[in-house]
């Protein structure tokens, strides 16, 4: 009988969906301060959510420990619930079909969010 290169993969990977574990809106306000803390203009700005995607990798990966994203459709939920505008295109247009508005009041919530979440992270032993 052979044995198969690929021996050891499926128990590596998760048997639950991991979305189930994380506050989506606590991610989608940490990654909104992410964004901001990059020195980028984030209150009263037009984006599409291509351009916070980066943001929403990054923490769902260093801080949430996710080895995924959320989809455009629970991305943009959570900001709704949040209280950002978020406006839908046709999926002809881009990829990631959804504008965000934040207005500054979320925006300042969520940076001060982010700064909190980077103060009381806990340092990692194992590095």
């Amino acid at each position: 009988m052979r044995k198969s290169k690929h021996r050891g993969v499926a128990e590596d990977l998760p048997l639950f969906d991991e979305s189930g574990k994380v506050n989506l809106e606590e991610l989608a306000l940490c990654a909104l301060g992410e964004f901001q803390s990059r020195k980028k203009e984030l209150a009263n700005r037009e984006l599409p959510l291509d351009r916070l995607l980066g943001a929403f990798r990054r923490v769902a990966t260093e801080r949430f420990n996710l080895t995924f994203i959320p989809e455009d459709e629970q991305i943009a939920k959570a900001l709704e619930k949040l209280g950002a505008k978020v406006k839908r295109l046709p999926s002809f247009r881009a990829k990631h079909p959804f504008l965000v508005l934040v207005e500054e009041e979320l925006a300042k919530r969520a940076l001060q969010f982010f700064e909190q979440m980077k103060e009381n992270k806990p340092k990692d032993a194992s590095r």
